[in-house]
């Protein structure tokens, strides 16, 4: 009996609970899963009302609390220099999975076709730097606050300004603890619309895709990000444990934002320092998306094999190097991953942006495995670049070895 409620009371547990329901509700009455969006849609509204709060008390407290912009400035630029080999390895291996499996070769003529006319205006505009910083509320949040703490470190009631601060900091979390006994309801809204809306029988043709992205994700958390954290002795394994609340959450609201908040205080909890997590983790968000890496060069090879496109050493490459510089906007472009992806495509001219029709219908499936896929690997980064500054001191959330 005490094991039991033990369980009832774990919140990871009551979030699966509600996956599960909601996949019956969806698939069983597919109108109530689709009313039940605004119930996710909902918790994620409030979850992200937190994302700018947080990230400016953490990076502003870490920051006038060691007083050294210098370091400040190393732990960013080794995090970017990660960022973009990490994301290049993910686009590599989303690259050579699609030519081994071909996942699109296919019969597309059983395939439903979705309206790709406001994707392709949105492409024709092209991919914007500006755009991209000023439509960035992360972005925006981690430059105020690191202004805001280099000013504080600088004056002379630093002390008194930083327990206010933390102060602050202290409420906000205790609000987000509230806040997270509601995961259970967002993720029955979240995934019961996704079930109703699209049901499994939009996956059936796209199946060998599906199966493809969500195997090749799994190898890249294990094998990839699980060998990196293993050079720094931690098993990815224990890693998972400790932030399933987080994953279990991001799996039912397709929203890797979603879990920003928690993820940040989970990651101070194991030993990472404040000011690193405040810069690598925001800063994350917005240039190392490994799992959309990895879906974008997929997705671009399927639509060439599904209409028989040949690529060349030369042609591929260029898919590459064009990736690595629009991949790094799927945060901060509204549609995120598809409007990026054609652009991309755009930008090849070969292959047909037509193609992001076949795609449409089950997208929403595949962004679960995208967002999960980013959140573990922005917990990574943080770890290692944690590690590499001597900044981690094992804390009471895991014995993470």
């Amino acid at each position: 009996m005490k094991i039991i409620r033990s369980l009832l009371s774990n919140l990871a547990f009551q979030v699966l609970l509600a996956i599960v329901a909601g996949i019956a509700v969806g698939h069983y009455f597919p109108a109530t899963g689709i009313q039940s969006e605004v119930i996710g849609n909902t918790f994620v509204s409030i979850l992200k009302l937190f994302i700018g709060p947080i990230i400016f008390l953490t990076i502003t407290l870490g920051i006038a609390g060691i007083g050294n912009l210098k370091k400040v400035g190393r732990v960013g630029m080794k995090a970017l220099i990660y960022f973009e080999l990490v994301t290049t390895l993910a686009l590599l291996i989303g690259i050579g999975v699609a030519l081994i499996i071909k996942p699109g070769e296919i019969d597309k003529a059983g395939l439903s076709v979705q309206d790709v006319s406001v994707l392709k205006n949105k492409a024709d505009e092209g991919f914007n730097w500006i755009r991209f910083f000023t439509a960035n509320f992360t972005l925006q949040v981690l430059v105020a606050a690191i202004i805001s703490g280099v000013i504080i470190s600088h004056l002379s009631k630093r002390e008194q300004i930083l327990q206010w601060l933390e102060k602050v900091a202290a409420i906000v979390y205790k609000l987000l603890r509230y806040v997270m006994y509601l995961a259970p309801l967002g993720a029955f809204g979240g995934i019961a619309f996704a079930v109703g809306k699209f049901g499994w029988h939009s996956l059936v043709p796209l199946a060998k895709l599906m199966v493809c992205v969500y195997i090749t994700m799994a190898l890249f958390i294990f094998f990839v990000l699980g060998t990196i954290l293993r050079f720094y002795r931690i098993k990815i394994i224990n890693f998972l444990k400790v932030i399933k609340e987080e994953v279990l959450i991001v799996l039912a609201t397709s929203s890797s934002e979603a879990a920003l908040p928690s993820l940040m205080k989970k990651l101070e909890n194991m030993g990472c320092s404040k000011p690193v997590v405040g810069l690598v983790v925001p800063t994350g968000y917005s240039f190392n998306l490994d799992g959309t890496s990895i879906y974008l060069s997929m997705a671009v090879l399927f639509i060439a094999q599904l209409y028989g496109i040949q690529l060349s050493l030369g042609e591929l490459a260029s898919v590459l190097g064009i990736l690595m510089i629009t991949s790094k906007g799927a945060a901060g472009v509204t549609g995120s991953g598809f409007i990026v992806l054609a652009s991309t495509l755009t930008a090849i001219h070969k292959i047909p942006v037509e193609g992001l029709a076949f795609l449409l219908g089950v997208d929403k499936f595949m962004s679960e495995a995208r967002a999960i896929t980013n959140i573990i690997g922005n917990g990574v980064a943080t770890l290692v670049i944690s590690k590499s500054e001597e900044e981690f001191e094992a804390g009471d959330e895991a014995n993470l070895p």
